[in-house]
């Protein structure tokens, strides 16, 4: 009897429309093993553009073996980072675990994995607040890039040892999570889109399959000015379009890191919307590039940031995020990605940016189109 009612009551659940939960993939952040072992290979043949963008990426500041983490307990980011109290130092403390992170998966040298260690826990035993009137924006910032580091370091070597790994955990619960769970949704969209790629990764790595699956649902459906659909016009306007083209690429380069995010757990939020994020990508590029285009005056979703034009604030200036974007419509999806295309031949390799993950030539260029394992619709 009791196997026949145990029958019954996952009939009626699957029967009711709810999916059981597959198991979080790991590594499964920004970067696979799959993509991390090839370039691995590619980087020790001496191969392009592999090498030479390895090779940026060791000469940055971040990736050298003598960084040395500022960690302080209560971090204060004000409007504008004004005022900075730690914050600096928390942003570059998340790339450089992650860059040193990167270092390690691709060369096997343990000093690098080392290091990012050094770097997390440096961070778990201090961090105890982030305040001040940006702070959401901040944890958004730090945290996925801080989550792909522990991700990469946990699954891929055995050199943290379990009491800090678990008071990592315990960071992410208490000082982390409490700041994107609500999200800010009347925030220029950038915010949002930041925390909803560190709430995912939070999700990922505390293996806890609601939180990830509610901040996908978030980034889908969320009233909120970061969601995809809010950010992104069916024009490819984007919310920010109006108020500059730094902003306007920041919003766009983490909704190009989320929706990879989730990608790697077989999620695909890029053709959401019918590929609303290559939309404002192209948008986006073109009008960087010199070009023209439709721009209509659009207030946000709470009726505020109504900009009468397009901004020419910061016009050609691009940041590195075009080719995480380009590799998975043009390589996967056989998509053409005009502008994209243009703008990265211009900038390529990409290189270093606080705010983004960056890096992406190396990361995200020539690789092969892995057959991701895809959750049923």
């Amino acid at each position: 009897m009791k196997k026949l009612a145990t029958f019954i009551i996952v009939f009626l659940i699957l029967g009711a429309g709810y999916n059981v939960q597959a198991q979080l993939v790991h590594p499964g952040m920004l970067n696979s093993k799959s993509e991390l072992d090839f370039i691995k290979k590619k980087i020790k043949k001496g191969e392009e553009f592999w090498t030479s963008s390895f090779k940026l990426m060791q000469s940055d500041a971040h990736a050298k073996s003598d960084w040395q983490p500022k960690p302080m307990a209560d971090v204060i980011r004000g409007s504008y980072n004004n005022p900075n109290i730690g914050a600096g130092d928390l942003g570059n403390d998340s790339q450089a675990a992650y860059i040193q992170a990167l270092e390690w998966a691709l060369t096997g040298k343990k000093q690098y994995a080392e290091k990012a260690i050094e770097i997390l826990n440096a961070w778990t035993y201090t961090l105890k607040s982030i305040s001040g009137s940006d702070m959401q924006l901040l944890a958004g910032i730090t945290g996925y890039k801080f989550c792909n580091a522990a991700e990469i370091i946990r699954h891929t070597s055995k050199l943290w040892n379990e009491k800090d790994q678990l008071q990592f955990e315990q960071m992410l619960k208490t000082v982390y999570y409490p700041l994107v769970r609500n999200y800010k949704p009347q925030a220029n969209g950038n915010w949002d889109a930041s925390m909803i790629a560190t709430t995912m990764c939070i999700g990922i790595f505390l293996d806890d399959a609601a939180m990830y699956n509610g901040a996908v649902e978030y980034a889908k459906n969320g009233h909120s000015n970061g969601a995809i659909p809010n950010y992104i016009g069916k024009s490819g306007q984007c919310q920010e379009s109006g108020r500059d083209q730094q902003h306007t690429q920041l919003g766009l380069g983490y909704l190009a890191d989320l929706c990879e995010i989730a990608w790697k757990q077989g999620d695909d939020l890029y053709r959401a919307f019918d590929n609303r994020v290559a939309l404002g990508f192209e948008y986006t590029a073109k009008y960087n590039l010199g070009e023209e285009v439709e721009y209509q005056p659009v207030a946000d979703l709470f009726g505020k940031n109504l900009h009468p034009v397009i901004s020419e604030k910061g016009r050609g200036n691009f940041r590195p995020v075009y080719e995480i974007i380009y590799h998975h419509y043009h390589d996967r999806m056989g998509l053409e990605m005009k502008y994209t295309k243009l703008v990265l031949d211009k900038i390529r390799p990409e290189g270093f940016h606080w705010d983004h993950s960056s890096f992406g030539t190396l990361l995200h260029s020539q690789l092969p189109v892995f057959k991701e394992k895809k959750k049923a619709e």
